[in-house]
């Protein structure tokens, strides 16, 4: 098993990086999401949870609680400032006797309530019955610092990295049923947006800056559109949604936070996220050192420059990454050529027999399992920090 202890470096991974001395430090930042259970593996609501410091907070569904970051310089920087708040929220969670739980899904077919509030109900009228599908998601963002004169290279390059997500696929469950092995990216991509059918889904390549605003712009017209139909107010879904606020894509520039946002991840352990933040952050700060260009269907990074496949072939292996994981020999060869040490990712959704039949106690048992892989795996993170 790989160590969690240990992130990789540039020296351990594939040759298309190694001894990279041209690489910009950029500054990142993760969001997470965790599923909160009591003792018995049932879900819970965080309640005090979020008292527990900074970079804790509430989702739009009762048992979802989000640990975030602040912008960071280094990924030694990003784990002592993620551990140190998991390891807060988790002494507040034994005190309340409830657990953090690293997976896609929840593996739950009972009802996942809302928390009230006006753009959830918006939300919820406009994508309709399939938003259903969005309330069983736990998932991670990874934020990297956007590079004036190069920001469309960094976002063409996060779009060709988006197959990186079968690293970390943490669940196969829709409820107890087997999806797929990447069932999170299933019910977001394919299931949940049938009212608004650009939502979802990986967009392809941009050309420039003005094309992206212009495609944002459209897809905000087309959720204000659809939120009128449904019978709110322009004004008012105007007051609670912008352009980025109201497009959900795996991939897009975030400009309140001039970063790129990379949104396909499931929640996870965090030793393998915060992996997986390295290993993006490496290859994205070489953006601005060597051109970026696009052709064919293999696509790589080498010493002097990084060659994205054409998109169609990007979407060919996002598909194979949400249905056979790593499994697929076609995504694990193409991540090992776009810089990433896929031997050292050991993903949850492979460890879970999709053989066995998930009772509803068999259900609350897995979730305690996982709760208690994330605890162990902070203890082993945080005591060797402390050594």
């Amino acid at each position: 098993m790989a160590d969690p202890t240990k992130l990789s470096t540039t020296s351990e991974r594939g040759a298309s990086v190694k001894n990279d001395s041209d690489s910009i430090p950029l500054r990142r930042s993760i969001e997470v999401e965790y599923w909160v259970i009591d003792d018995e593996g049932r879900l819970t609501d965080p309640g005090e949870l979020t008292d527990a410091g900074e970079g804790v907070e509430r989702e739009f569904i009762e048992p979802l609680l989000e640990i975030k970051t602040t912008p960071c310089e280094s990924t030694a920087e990003l784990q002592t400032e993620f551990y140190k708040r998991l390891q807060m929220v988790l002494q507040q969670a034994q005190e309340l006797d409830k657990h953090l739980v690293p997976l896609g899904t929840p593996i739950h077919d009972g009802e996942i309530p809302d928390r009230p509030g006006e753009r959830t109900r918006i939300q919820d009228r406009v994508v309709g019955s399939n938003f259903e599908y969005v309330r069983h998601c736990a998932g991670t963002h990874i934020h990297v610092e956007q590079q004036p004169g190069h920001v469309i290279e960094q976002l063409n390059t996060l779009i060709a990295l988006d197959p990186a997500l079968a690293l970390v696929n943490s669940s196969p469950y829709f409820g107890r049923e087997r999806l797929t092995t990447g069932a999170r990216s299933q019910l977001y991509r394919r299931m949940a947006y049938e009212t608004l059918p650009h939502q979802g889904r990986l967009w392809s390549y941009a050309d420039d800056l003005e094309s992206w605003a212009k495609r944002l712009e459209h897809r905000y017209g087309e959720f204000v559109t659809q939120s009128i139909i449904t019978g709110f107010d322009r004004e008012r879904v105007e007051s609670y949604f912008g352009p980025e606020s109201a497009v959900w894509t795996p991939v897009q520039l975030r400009e309140r936070f001039s970063t790129v946002e990379w949104r396909s991840p499931d929640a996870a352990l965090p030793s393998q996220i915060l992996r997986l933040a390295d290993e993006l952050a490496t290859v994205v700060s070489r953006v601005p050192k060597v051109p970026v260009r696009i052709e064919g269907e293999r696509g790589r990074i080498t010493s002097g420059e990084i060659v994205l496949p054409e998109f169609d072939a990007v979407s060919e292996y996002v598909d194979a990454a949400i249905n056979e994981g790593l499994d697929s020999n076609a995504v694990r060869d193409y991540l090992d050529r776009m810089g990433f040490g896929v031997a050292a990712y050991e993903p949850l959704t492979h460890e879970i027999d999709p053989e066995q039949e998930i009772t509803e106690s068999r259900a609350r048992e897995l979730r305690l399992t996982y709760a208690d892989r994330l605890e162990a795996d902070v203890r082993r993170v945080s005591s060797v920090a402390a050594d």
